[in-house]
């Protein structure tokens, strides 16, 4: 499959959303990234239902939810009623883990587990097998234009020998520091969905961008 890329919405205009909206719309990009924050798991607090609502009502591509919370599990059927197709949750924050994918995949959204930097992939392994998609964090979660960290190369090979073991469809994503200038060195490392914010919203062309980031010579990904 060829790379994905995920626009970060916390990255947009709030005073023009439905512009920025409408801008990924009829971008080459294939998801919005939708990150909620609640204080708490990460020291700093985004939006909530009412501004996921209204993205879901102007997107026209899928919605990536990415949950900065704790106690995820009793948002889920609200996130998924939002319009979320993806709803990711951080394994530092389940307690029951395996309880929770079956709660995303039950409410019929696609699930995912990021990871914080410092959380070793291995850790999946157990529940590798139900996942749909994988989100390593590649800066620590909570702030947007955060420096990238080396040491998620490393990581995205060490989880992408072991999806080819366990879960060969499995969608591994990164967020964090993604630009124009490392997209090659991660695809070369086993990733394939990439969430972009201030690479994307700071660029004097944002559509632009997300075209060079699609379209950027790497060939076809083999999964």
């Amino acid at each position: 499959m060829k790379h994905l890329i995920a626009p970060s919405v916390l990255s947009a205009d709030f005073a023009n959303l439905q512009r920025d909206i409408e801008m990924i719309n009829s971008s080459a990009a294939d998801w919005f990234h939708v990150d909620v924050m609640d204080g708490v798991f990460v020291p700093n607090i985004s939006f909530g239902f009412p501004v996921m609502e209204a993205i879901n009502k102007y997107a026209t591509k899928p919605l990536d939810v990415h949950l900065m919370i704790v106690n995820p599990d009793q948002y889920i059927e609200r996130f998924a009623a939002a319009g979320a197709a993806v709803i990711t949750v951080h394994y530092e924050a389940c307690v029951h883990l395996h309880r929770t994918v079956q709660a995303i995949h039950a409410a019929g959204c696609k699930a995912g587990v990021a990871l914080n930097p410092h959380t070793p992939v291995a850790l999946l392994k157990d529940i590798l097998a139900d996942l749909d998609l994988v989100l390593v964090m590649s800066v620590n979660p909570g702030f947007g234009g955060q420096k990238f960290i080396p040491n998620t190369l490393n990581k995205l090979r060490e989880l992408k020998a072991m999806a080819l073991q366990i879960n060969p469809d499995l969608i591994i994503e990164v967020d964090g520091g993604v630009g124009i200038h490392n997209l090659e060195d991660l695809i070369d490392a086993g990733a394939m969905a990439f969430v972009a914010g201030s690479a994307i919203f700071a660029a004097p062309d944002p559509k632009e961008m997300i075209s060079e980031l699609k379209n950027l010579k790497t060939g076809t990904l083999n999964i």
